[in-house]
């Protein structure tokens, strides 16, 4: 039971009993006959082993002399409260307890024979200095305030564990210096406050052995494990990072367990939707509703009967059941709570309530594995946890509710960090104009002489192979229909039969020469209204038919109800290639804010496009130049040609094997943007800018001019421009790239026809080259690698 301390000390530790020795021999002439004797027969009893005054190191001699230390401490134990007493006599610092009273004796036994006495919260790198403060109190009478509370967690038979603080009493301790003790000033003593983390000064000041250290100390116990347990559940449930711990549920658990003494508790939550009238299952490290018994989510009125509904809900107090196997027997099995706890082997539980000026929030759950373990009365226990639980409940719905803004903020609008700063501002403003008590206003954001960058890699022809999907679907659902209604002619030969098929071959004519706008939803009306209620009829009346009618419905997709297999193909083509090249546009961009950060955003369409804006006003605190724009131009191009290699790589694996063409947008002069609050995004200022918003929007249709040829081709990257200087650096950017493997020597420039009143635009197409893999030296123009893939 020793807490060995090997590392130095300022004092030389001796067990002496001195002090206590000193108190007798003043009561030896106390005209008190019955003191005065008790002093005379400790002292005899001492008289022959001077040693146990003069103290001693060698720790075997409390063995030895273990009869008489008895006889000198047992006035300080006294044998009436040696059952009630939590008591110990030890050496000061290392817990050596050499005599203690029956009760201590009783909690050691039950902990254990491999257990060790150990305080549990003395950090070992201060033990010296905690040494030293002894010192600077007791011999140089300087008070430091070095005192915390010390504790002892001991575990009890059962394996529950219990705290115990710790009471010294250091009455019958001497402090005797040695030749090594220094003098010290009060500049000392300022110099060791001012260095609590670094143990060189303290043992410079109190060198290692320059104090003696004689006695002992007696330690008195009191069990805070209530109290301990009550902070600790506290603290679990105030701190964030320990929620997200993998041992949180573990170490909450054994919290309760202590709290109630009991070793088999489990712990449990239920959160509660008041608008669905649900329990759902929380998510979280360990986290386990025993009423759910496995459910994510179930009927509040399933889960709870009568009694416990009132209970929770009305009453809002614990809803004790202290022998769940009388319930589930009493009601025969078919009630819950009592049939999921049953189920899991639980034998008495506490459901309470956490709930906010009467409204739910969540069920917490204690459960046990033996009968009466839980029950009405030792559910008062949660009272003084509950208000803790109840504002780490508010605290993360809280959480979470920033967190779905945070989400929302970044998904579905454009306050991008490059211009955040300047929203803060803004509301810091707004803020401080509403606590003025005026009638605060928002004002519009707004960045000006600013350089817009677009650029855009499209799916070629994306209407036509969307519409050819449709088109396959509604062909072979028109065409299953048909031969269920075939087979019901056959059998039944109804005209009204004849007549709804004749119906449907004429959608499926129509569909067949081509898909007009109006058709797929006249058709989905057609089969709801019209198709439908008669299957629905031929289910009931004939076997046969109801077998094939469960085959068609089978392939009846239910989000959309009708039949979405080549559409589904197609969008998930698009969905993924979406994914993909987003993701490495938002990772390149990563790279790109650290060269200078310019506000970005990108967003899914048939494809991925984006906006740049590069300038003076978007950053708060660095020198915008034009070698910043210059730079931002050449990585815009680079990352085009990236993402057209990671389409290229990701095709072969696409259920539809779509094509896409890339396109820049260069503008040359500056402009302003603002952010429009009702469409929470930021767009050009201004009816002279308005011209960039309208060449972005139609861009991608134009046509070569006098040809019938579109500017966007797969294989190439478009390069849209005004001005000659904008094509000049475009062709340098280009042969720098080139020289890189990004481009062959196919580069041509063209003239557009003109777009709703916008004339003189011209561009530079550049064949790109493509590298089959990461790894792959050899590149390929888009023919070849068509035909190397097909090979």
């Amino acid at each position: 039971m020793k807490h060995n301390y090997d590392g130095e000390s300022p004092m030389i530790q001796l067990v002496s009993f001195n002090s206590l020795l000193k108190y007798y021999d003043g009561l030896v002439d106390s005209p008190n006959k019955y003191l005065a004797e008790r002093a005379k027969y400790v002292l005899e009893a001492q008289a022959p082993f001077p040693e146990l005054r003069e103290g001693f190191s060698d720790l075997s001699l409390l063995e030895k002399h273990k009869e008489v230390i008895k006889i000198i401490l047992e006035d300080t134990f006294a044998p009436v409260l040696t059952q009630n007493e939590i008591k110990a006599a030890s050496t000061p610092f290392e817990n050596l307890v050499f005599n203690s009273s029956e009760r201590f004796q009783n909690i050691l036994k039950e902990a254990g024979q491999d257990f060790n006495l150990e305080i549990s919260n003395i950090p070992s790198e201060f033990n010296y200095i905690m040494r030293c403060t002894v010192v600077l109190k007791f011999h140089y009478g300087f008070n430091l305030d070095f005192k915390r509370p010390f504790f002892y967690d001991i575990p009890d038979a059962n394996g529950v564990m219990h705290r115990y603080r710790i009471l010294y009493n250091a009455d019958f301790m001497e402090v005797i210096p040695t030749e090594k003790a220094r003098e010290l000033t009060q500049d000392d003593v300022d110099e060791l406050l001012d260095n609590f983390e670094n143990p060189d000064i303290w043992k410079e000041k109190i060198p290692p052995n320059s104090f003696i250290l004689k006695g002992f100390v007696i330690s008195n116990m009191f069990d805070v494990t209530a109290e301990h347990s009550i902070s600790e559940i506290k603290s679990t449930l105030i701190g964030r990072a320990q929620r997200g711990k993998d041992n949180f549920m573990d170490s909450f658990e054994d919290t309760f367990r202590s709290l109630f003494k009991l070793s088999d508790i489990r712990v449990g939550f239920a959160g509660y939707d008041a608008g669905a009238n649900n329990f759902f299952r929380i998510y979280g490290k360990g986290m386990e509703s025993y009423i759910l018994n496995g459910k994510e989510l179930e009927s509040c009125d399933a889960m709870l009967c009568e009694h416990s509904h009132c209970k929770l809900f009305n009453e809002g107090k614990y809803f004790a059941i202290s022998n769940v196997e009388k319930y589930f027997n009493k009601v025969e099995g078919n009630v819950q709570p009592y049939k999921n706890l049953m189920e899991q082997g639980i034998k008495s539980a506490i459901l309470a309530p956490i709930a906010v000026n009467g409204n739910l929030l969540g069920v917490l759950e204690l459960v046990s594995g033996k009968v009466n373990e839980l029950n009405s009365v030792n559910a008062n226990k949660l009272d003084d946890v509950m208000p803790y639980l109840i504002s780490a409940v508010l605290r993360t719905i809280e959480e979470e509710e920033n967190l779905i803004d945070a989400v929302i903020q970044h998904e579905c609008t454009s306050v991008h960090p490059s211009v955040y700063w300047k929203f803060q501002e803004e509301a810091k403003r707004f803020m401080a104009d509403e606590l003025a008590g005026n009638q605060p206003v928002f004002h519009e954001i707004v960045f000006k002489d600013v350089y817009p960058l677009y650029g855009q890699i499209d799916i070629k022809d994306s209407s036509r192979e969307r519409n050819f999907s449709i088109q396959k679907d509604l062909m072979i659902q028109l065409s299953e229909i048909n031969e269920i209604l075939e087979v019901a002619i056959n059998k039944y030969g109804l005209l009204v039969y004849e007549e709804l098929m004749f119906r449907v071959e004429t959608y499926l004519d129509e569909v067949k020469e081509a898909l007009y706008t109006h058709t797929e939803q006249a058709v989905f009306d057609f089969v709801k209204e019209q198709v439908n209620p008669v299957f629905q009829h031929l289910k009931k009346e004939d076997g046969e038919i109801a077998a094939l009618l469960e085959k068609y419905e089978e392939k009846i997709d239910p989000s959309t109800e009708s039949y979405y297999d080549h559409r589904k193909n197609y969008d998930e083509s698009v969905m993924e290639a979406n994914m993909q090249l987003a993701a490495l546009l938002d990772k390149k961009q990563e790279k790109a804010q650290e060269m200078f950060p310019h506000y970005f955003e990108r967003y899914k369409t048939d494809g991925v496009e984006h906006n740049m804006y590069i300038g003076a006003s978007i950053v708060k605190d660095r020198t915008f130049d034009a070698l910043y724009l210059r730079n931002l131009r050449l990585w815009q191009l680079q990352v085009m040609c990236e993402m057209e290699n990671k389409y290229y790589a990701l095709k072969s694996k696409l259920p539809v094997k779509l094509d896409v063409a890339s396109l820049i947008l260069v503008h040359s002069s500056a402009l302003a943007i603002r952010f429009r609050m009702d469409e929470k995004r930021f767009d050009v200022d201004g009816t002279y800018n308005a011209r960039y918003e309208v060449i972005k929007k139609r861009i991608d249709k134009a046509f070569i001019k006098g040809t019938n040829e579109r500017l966007t081709q797969k294989g190439k990257l478009s390069i849209v421009y005004s001005q000659r200087k904008d094509e000049r650096e475009y062709l340098r950017y280009i042969r720098f790239l080139k020289a890189k493997g990004y481009f062959t020597d196919n580069i041509e420039i063209v003239e557009l026809e003109g777009l709703q009143g916008v004339t003189g635009l011209k561009a530079i197409r550049a064949e790109i080259l493509y590298k089959k893999d990461k790894k792959s030296e050899q590149t390929y123009t888009y023919d070849d690698l068509m035909q190397e893939l097909r090979s």
